[in-house]
């Protein structure tokens, strides 16, 4: 007797939207809950080629807190494809000129890095203030510690 591997279809996955609250939380621990859910990993019918996953908003990403010196000490790189041409910034001018990337780069970082990956990332919404225009999607708050 041989027993099929149940695969979804595309209209058998339904979405949820999910509010994550990024105030006082340490930066990477709302960015591994947020890669968890766009991926869809907490669902039972997982596939790891399909987008089975819901919808992120991160609210008061702004004020998400990193442990020790990494205010200071941590550096985002970025290279503009010519010689030479590396830049770097580090965190505390970052969040001042872009208050939203950090928590958005912490986030697509923890998905797969291919197709699947930047059609994931397109399901994550991430805002400075405590505001968002999500109202209709019905948001669910997503606990704290997850």
């Amino acid at each position: 007797m041989s027993t099929k591997t149940y695969v979804p279809k595309l209209g058998e996955v339904t979405k949820k939207w999910h509010v994550i609250d990024a105030e006082g939380q340490v930066l990477g621990r709302v960015a591994v809950e947020a890669a968890k859910l766009l991926r869809g990993k907490h669902k039972p019918q997982f596939t790891p080629f399909l987008d089975c996953g819901d919808n992120v908003i991160i609210v008061n990403a702004e004020k998400a807190v990193l442990t020790g010196n990494k205010t200071v000490d941590k550096m985002y790189y970025r290279h503009s494809g010519y010689p030479g041409g590396i830049k770097e910034t580090n965190y505390e001018s970052m969040v001042e000129k872009h208050p939203t990337r950090p928590m958005t780069l912490a986030v697509t970082g923890m998905l797969p890095h291919n197709r699947l990956g930047r059609s994931l990332a397109t399901n994550l919404r991430v805002y400075a203030g405590p505001e968002h225009p999500h109202e209709a999607q019905n948001p669910q708050p997503y606990p704290a510690n997850g």
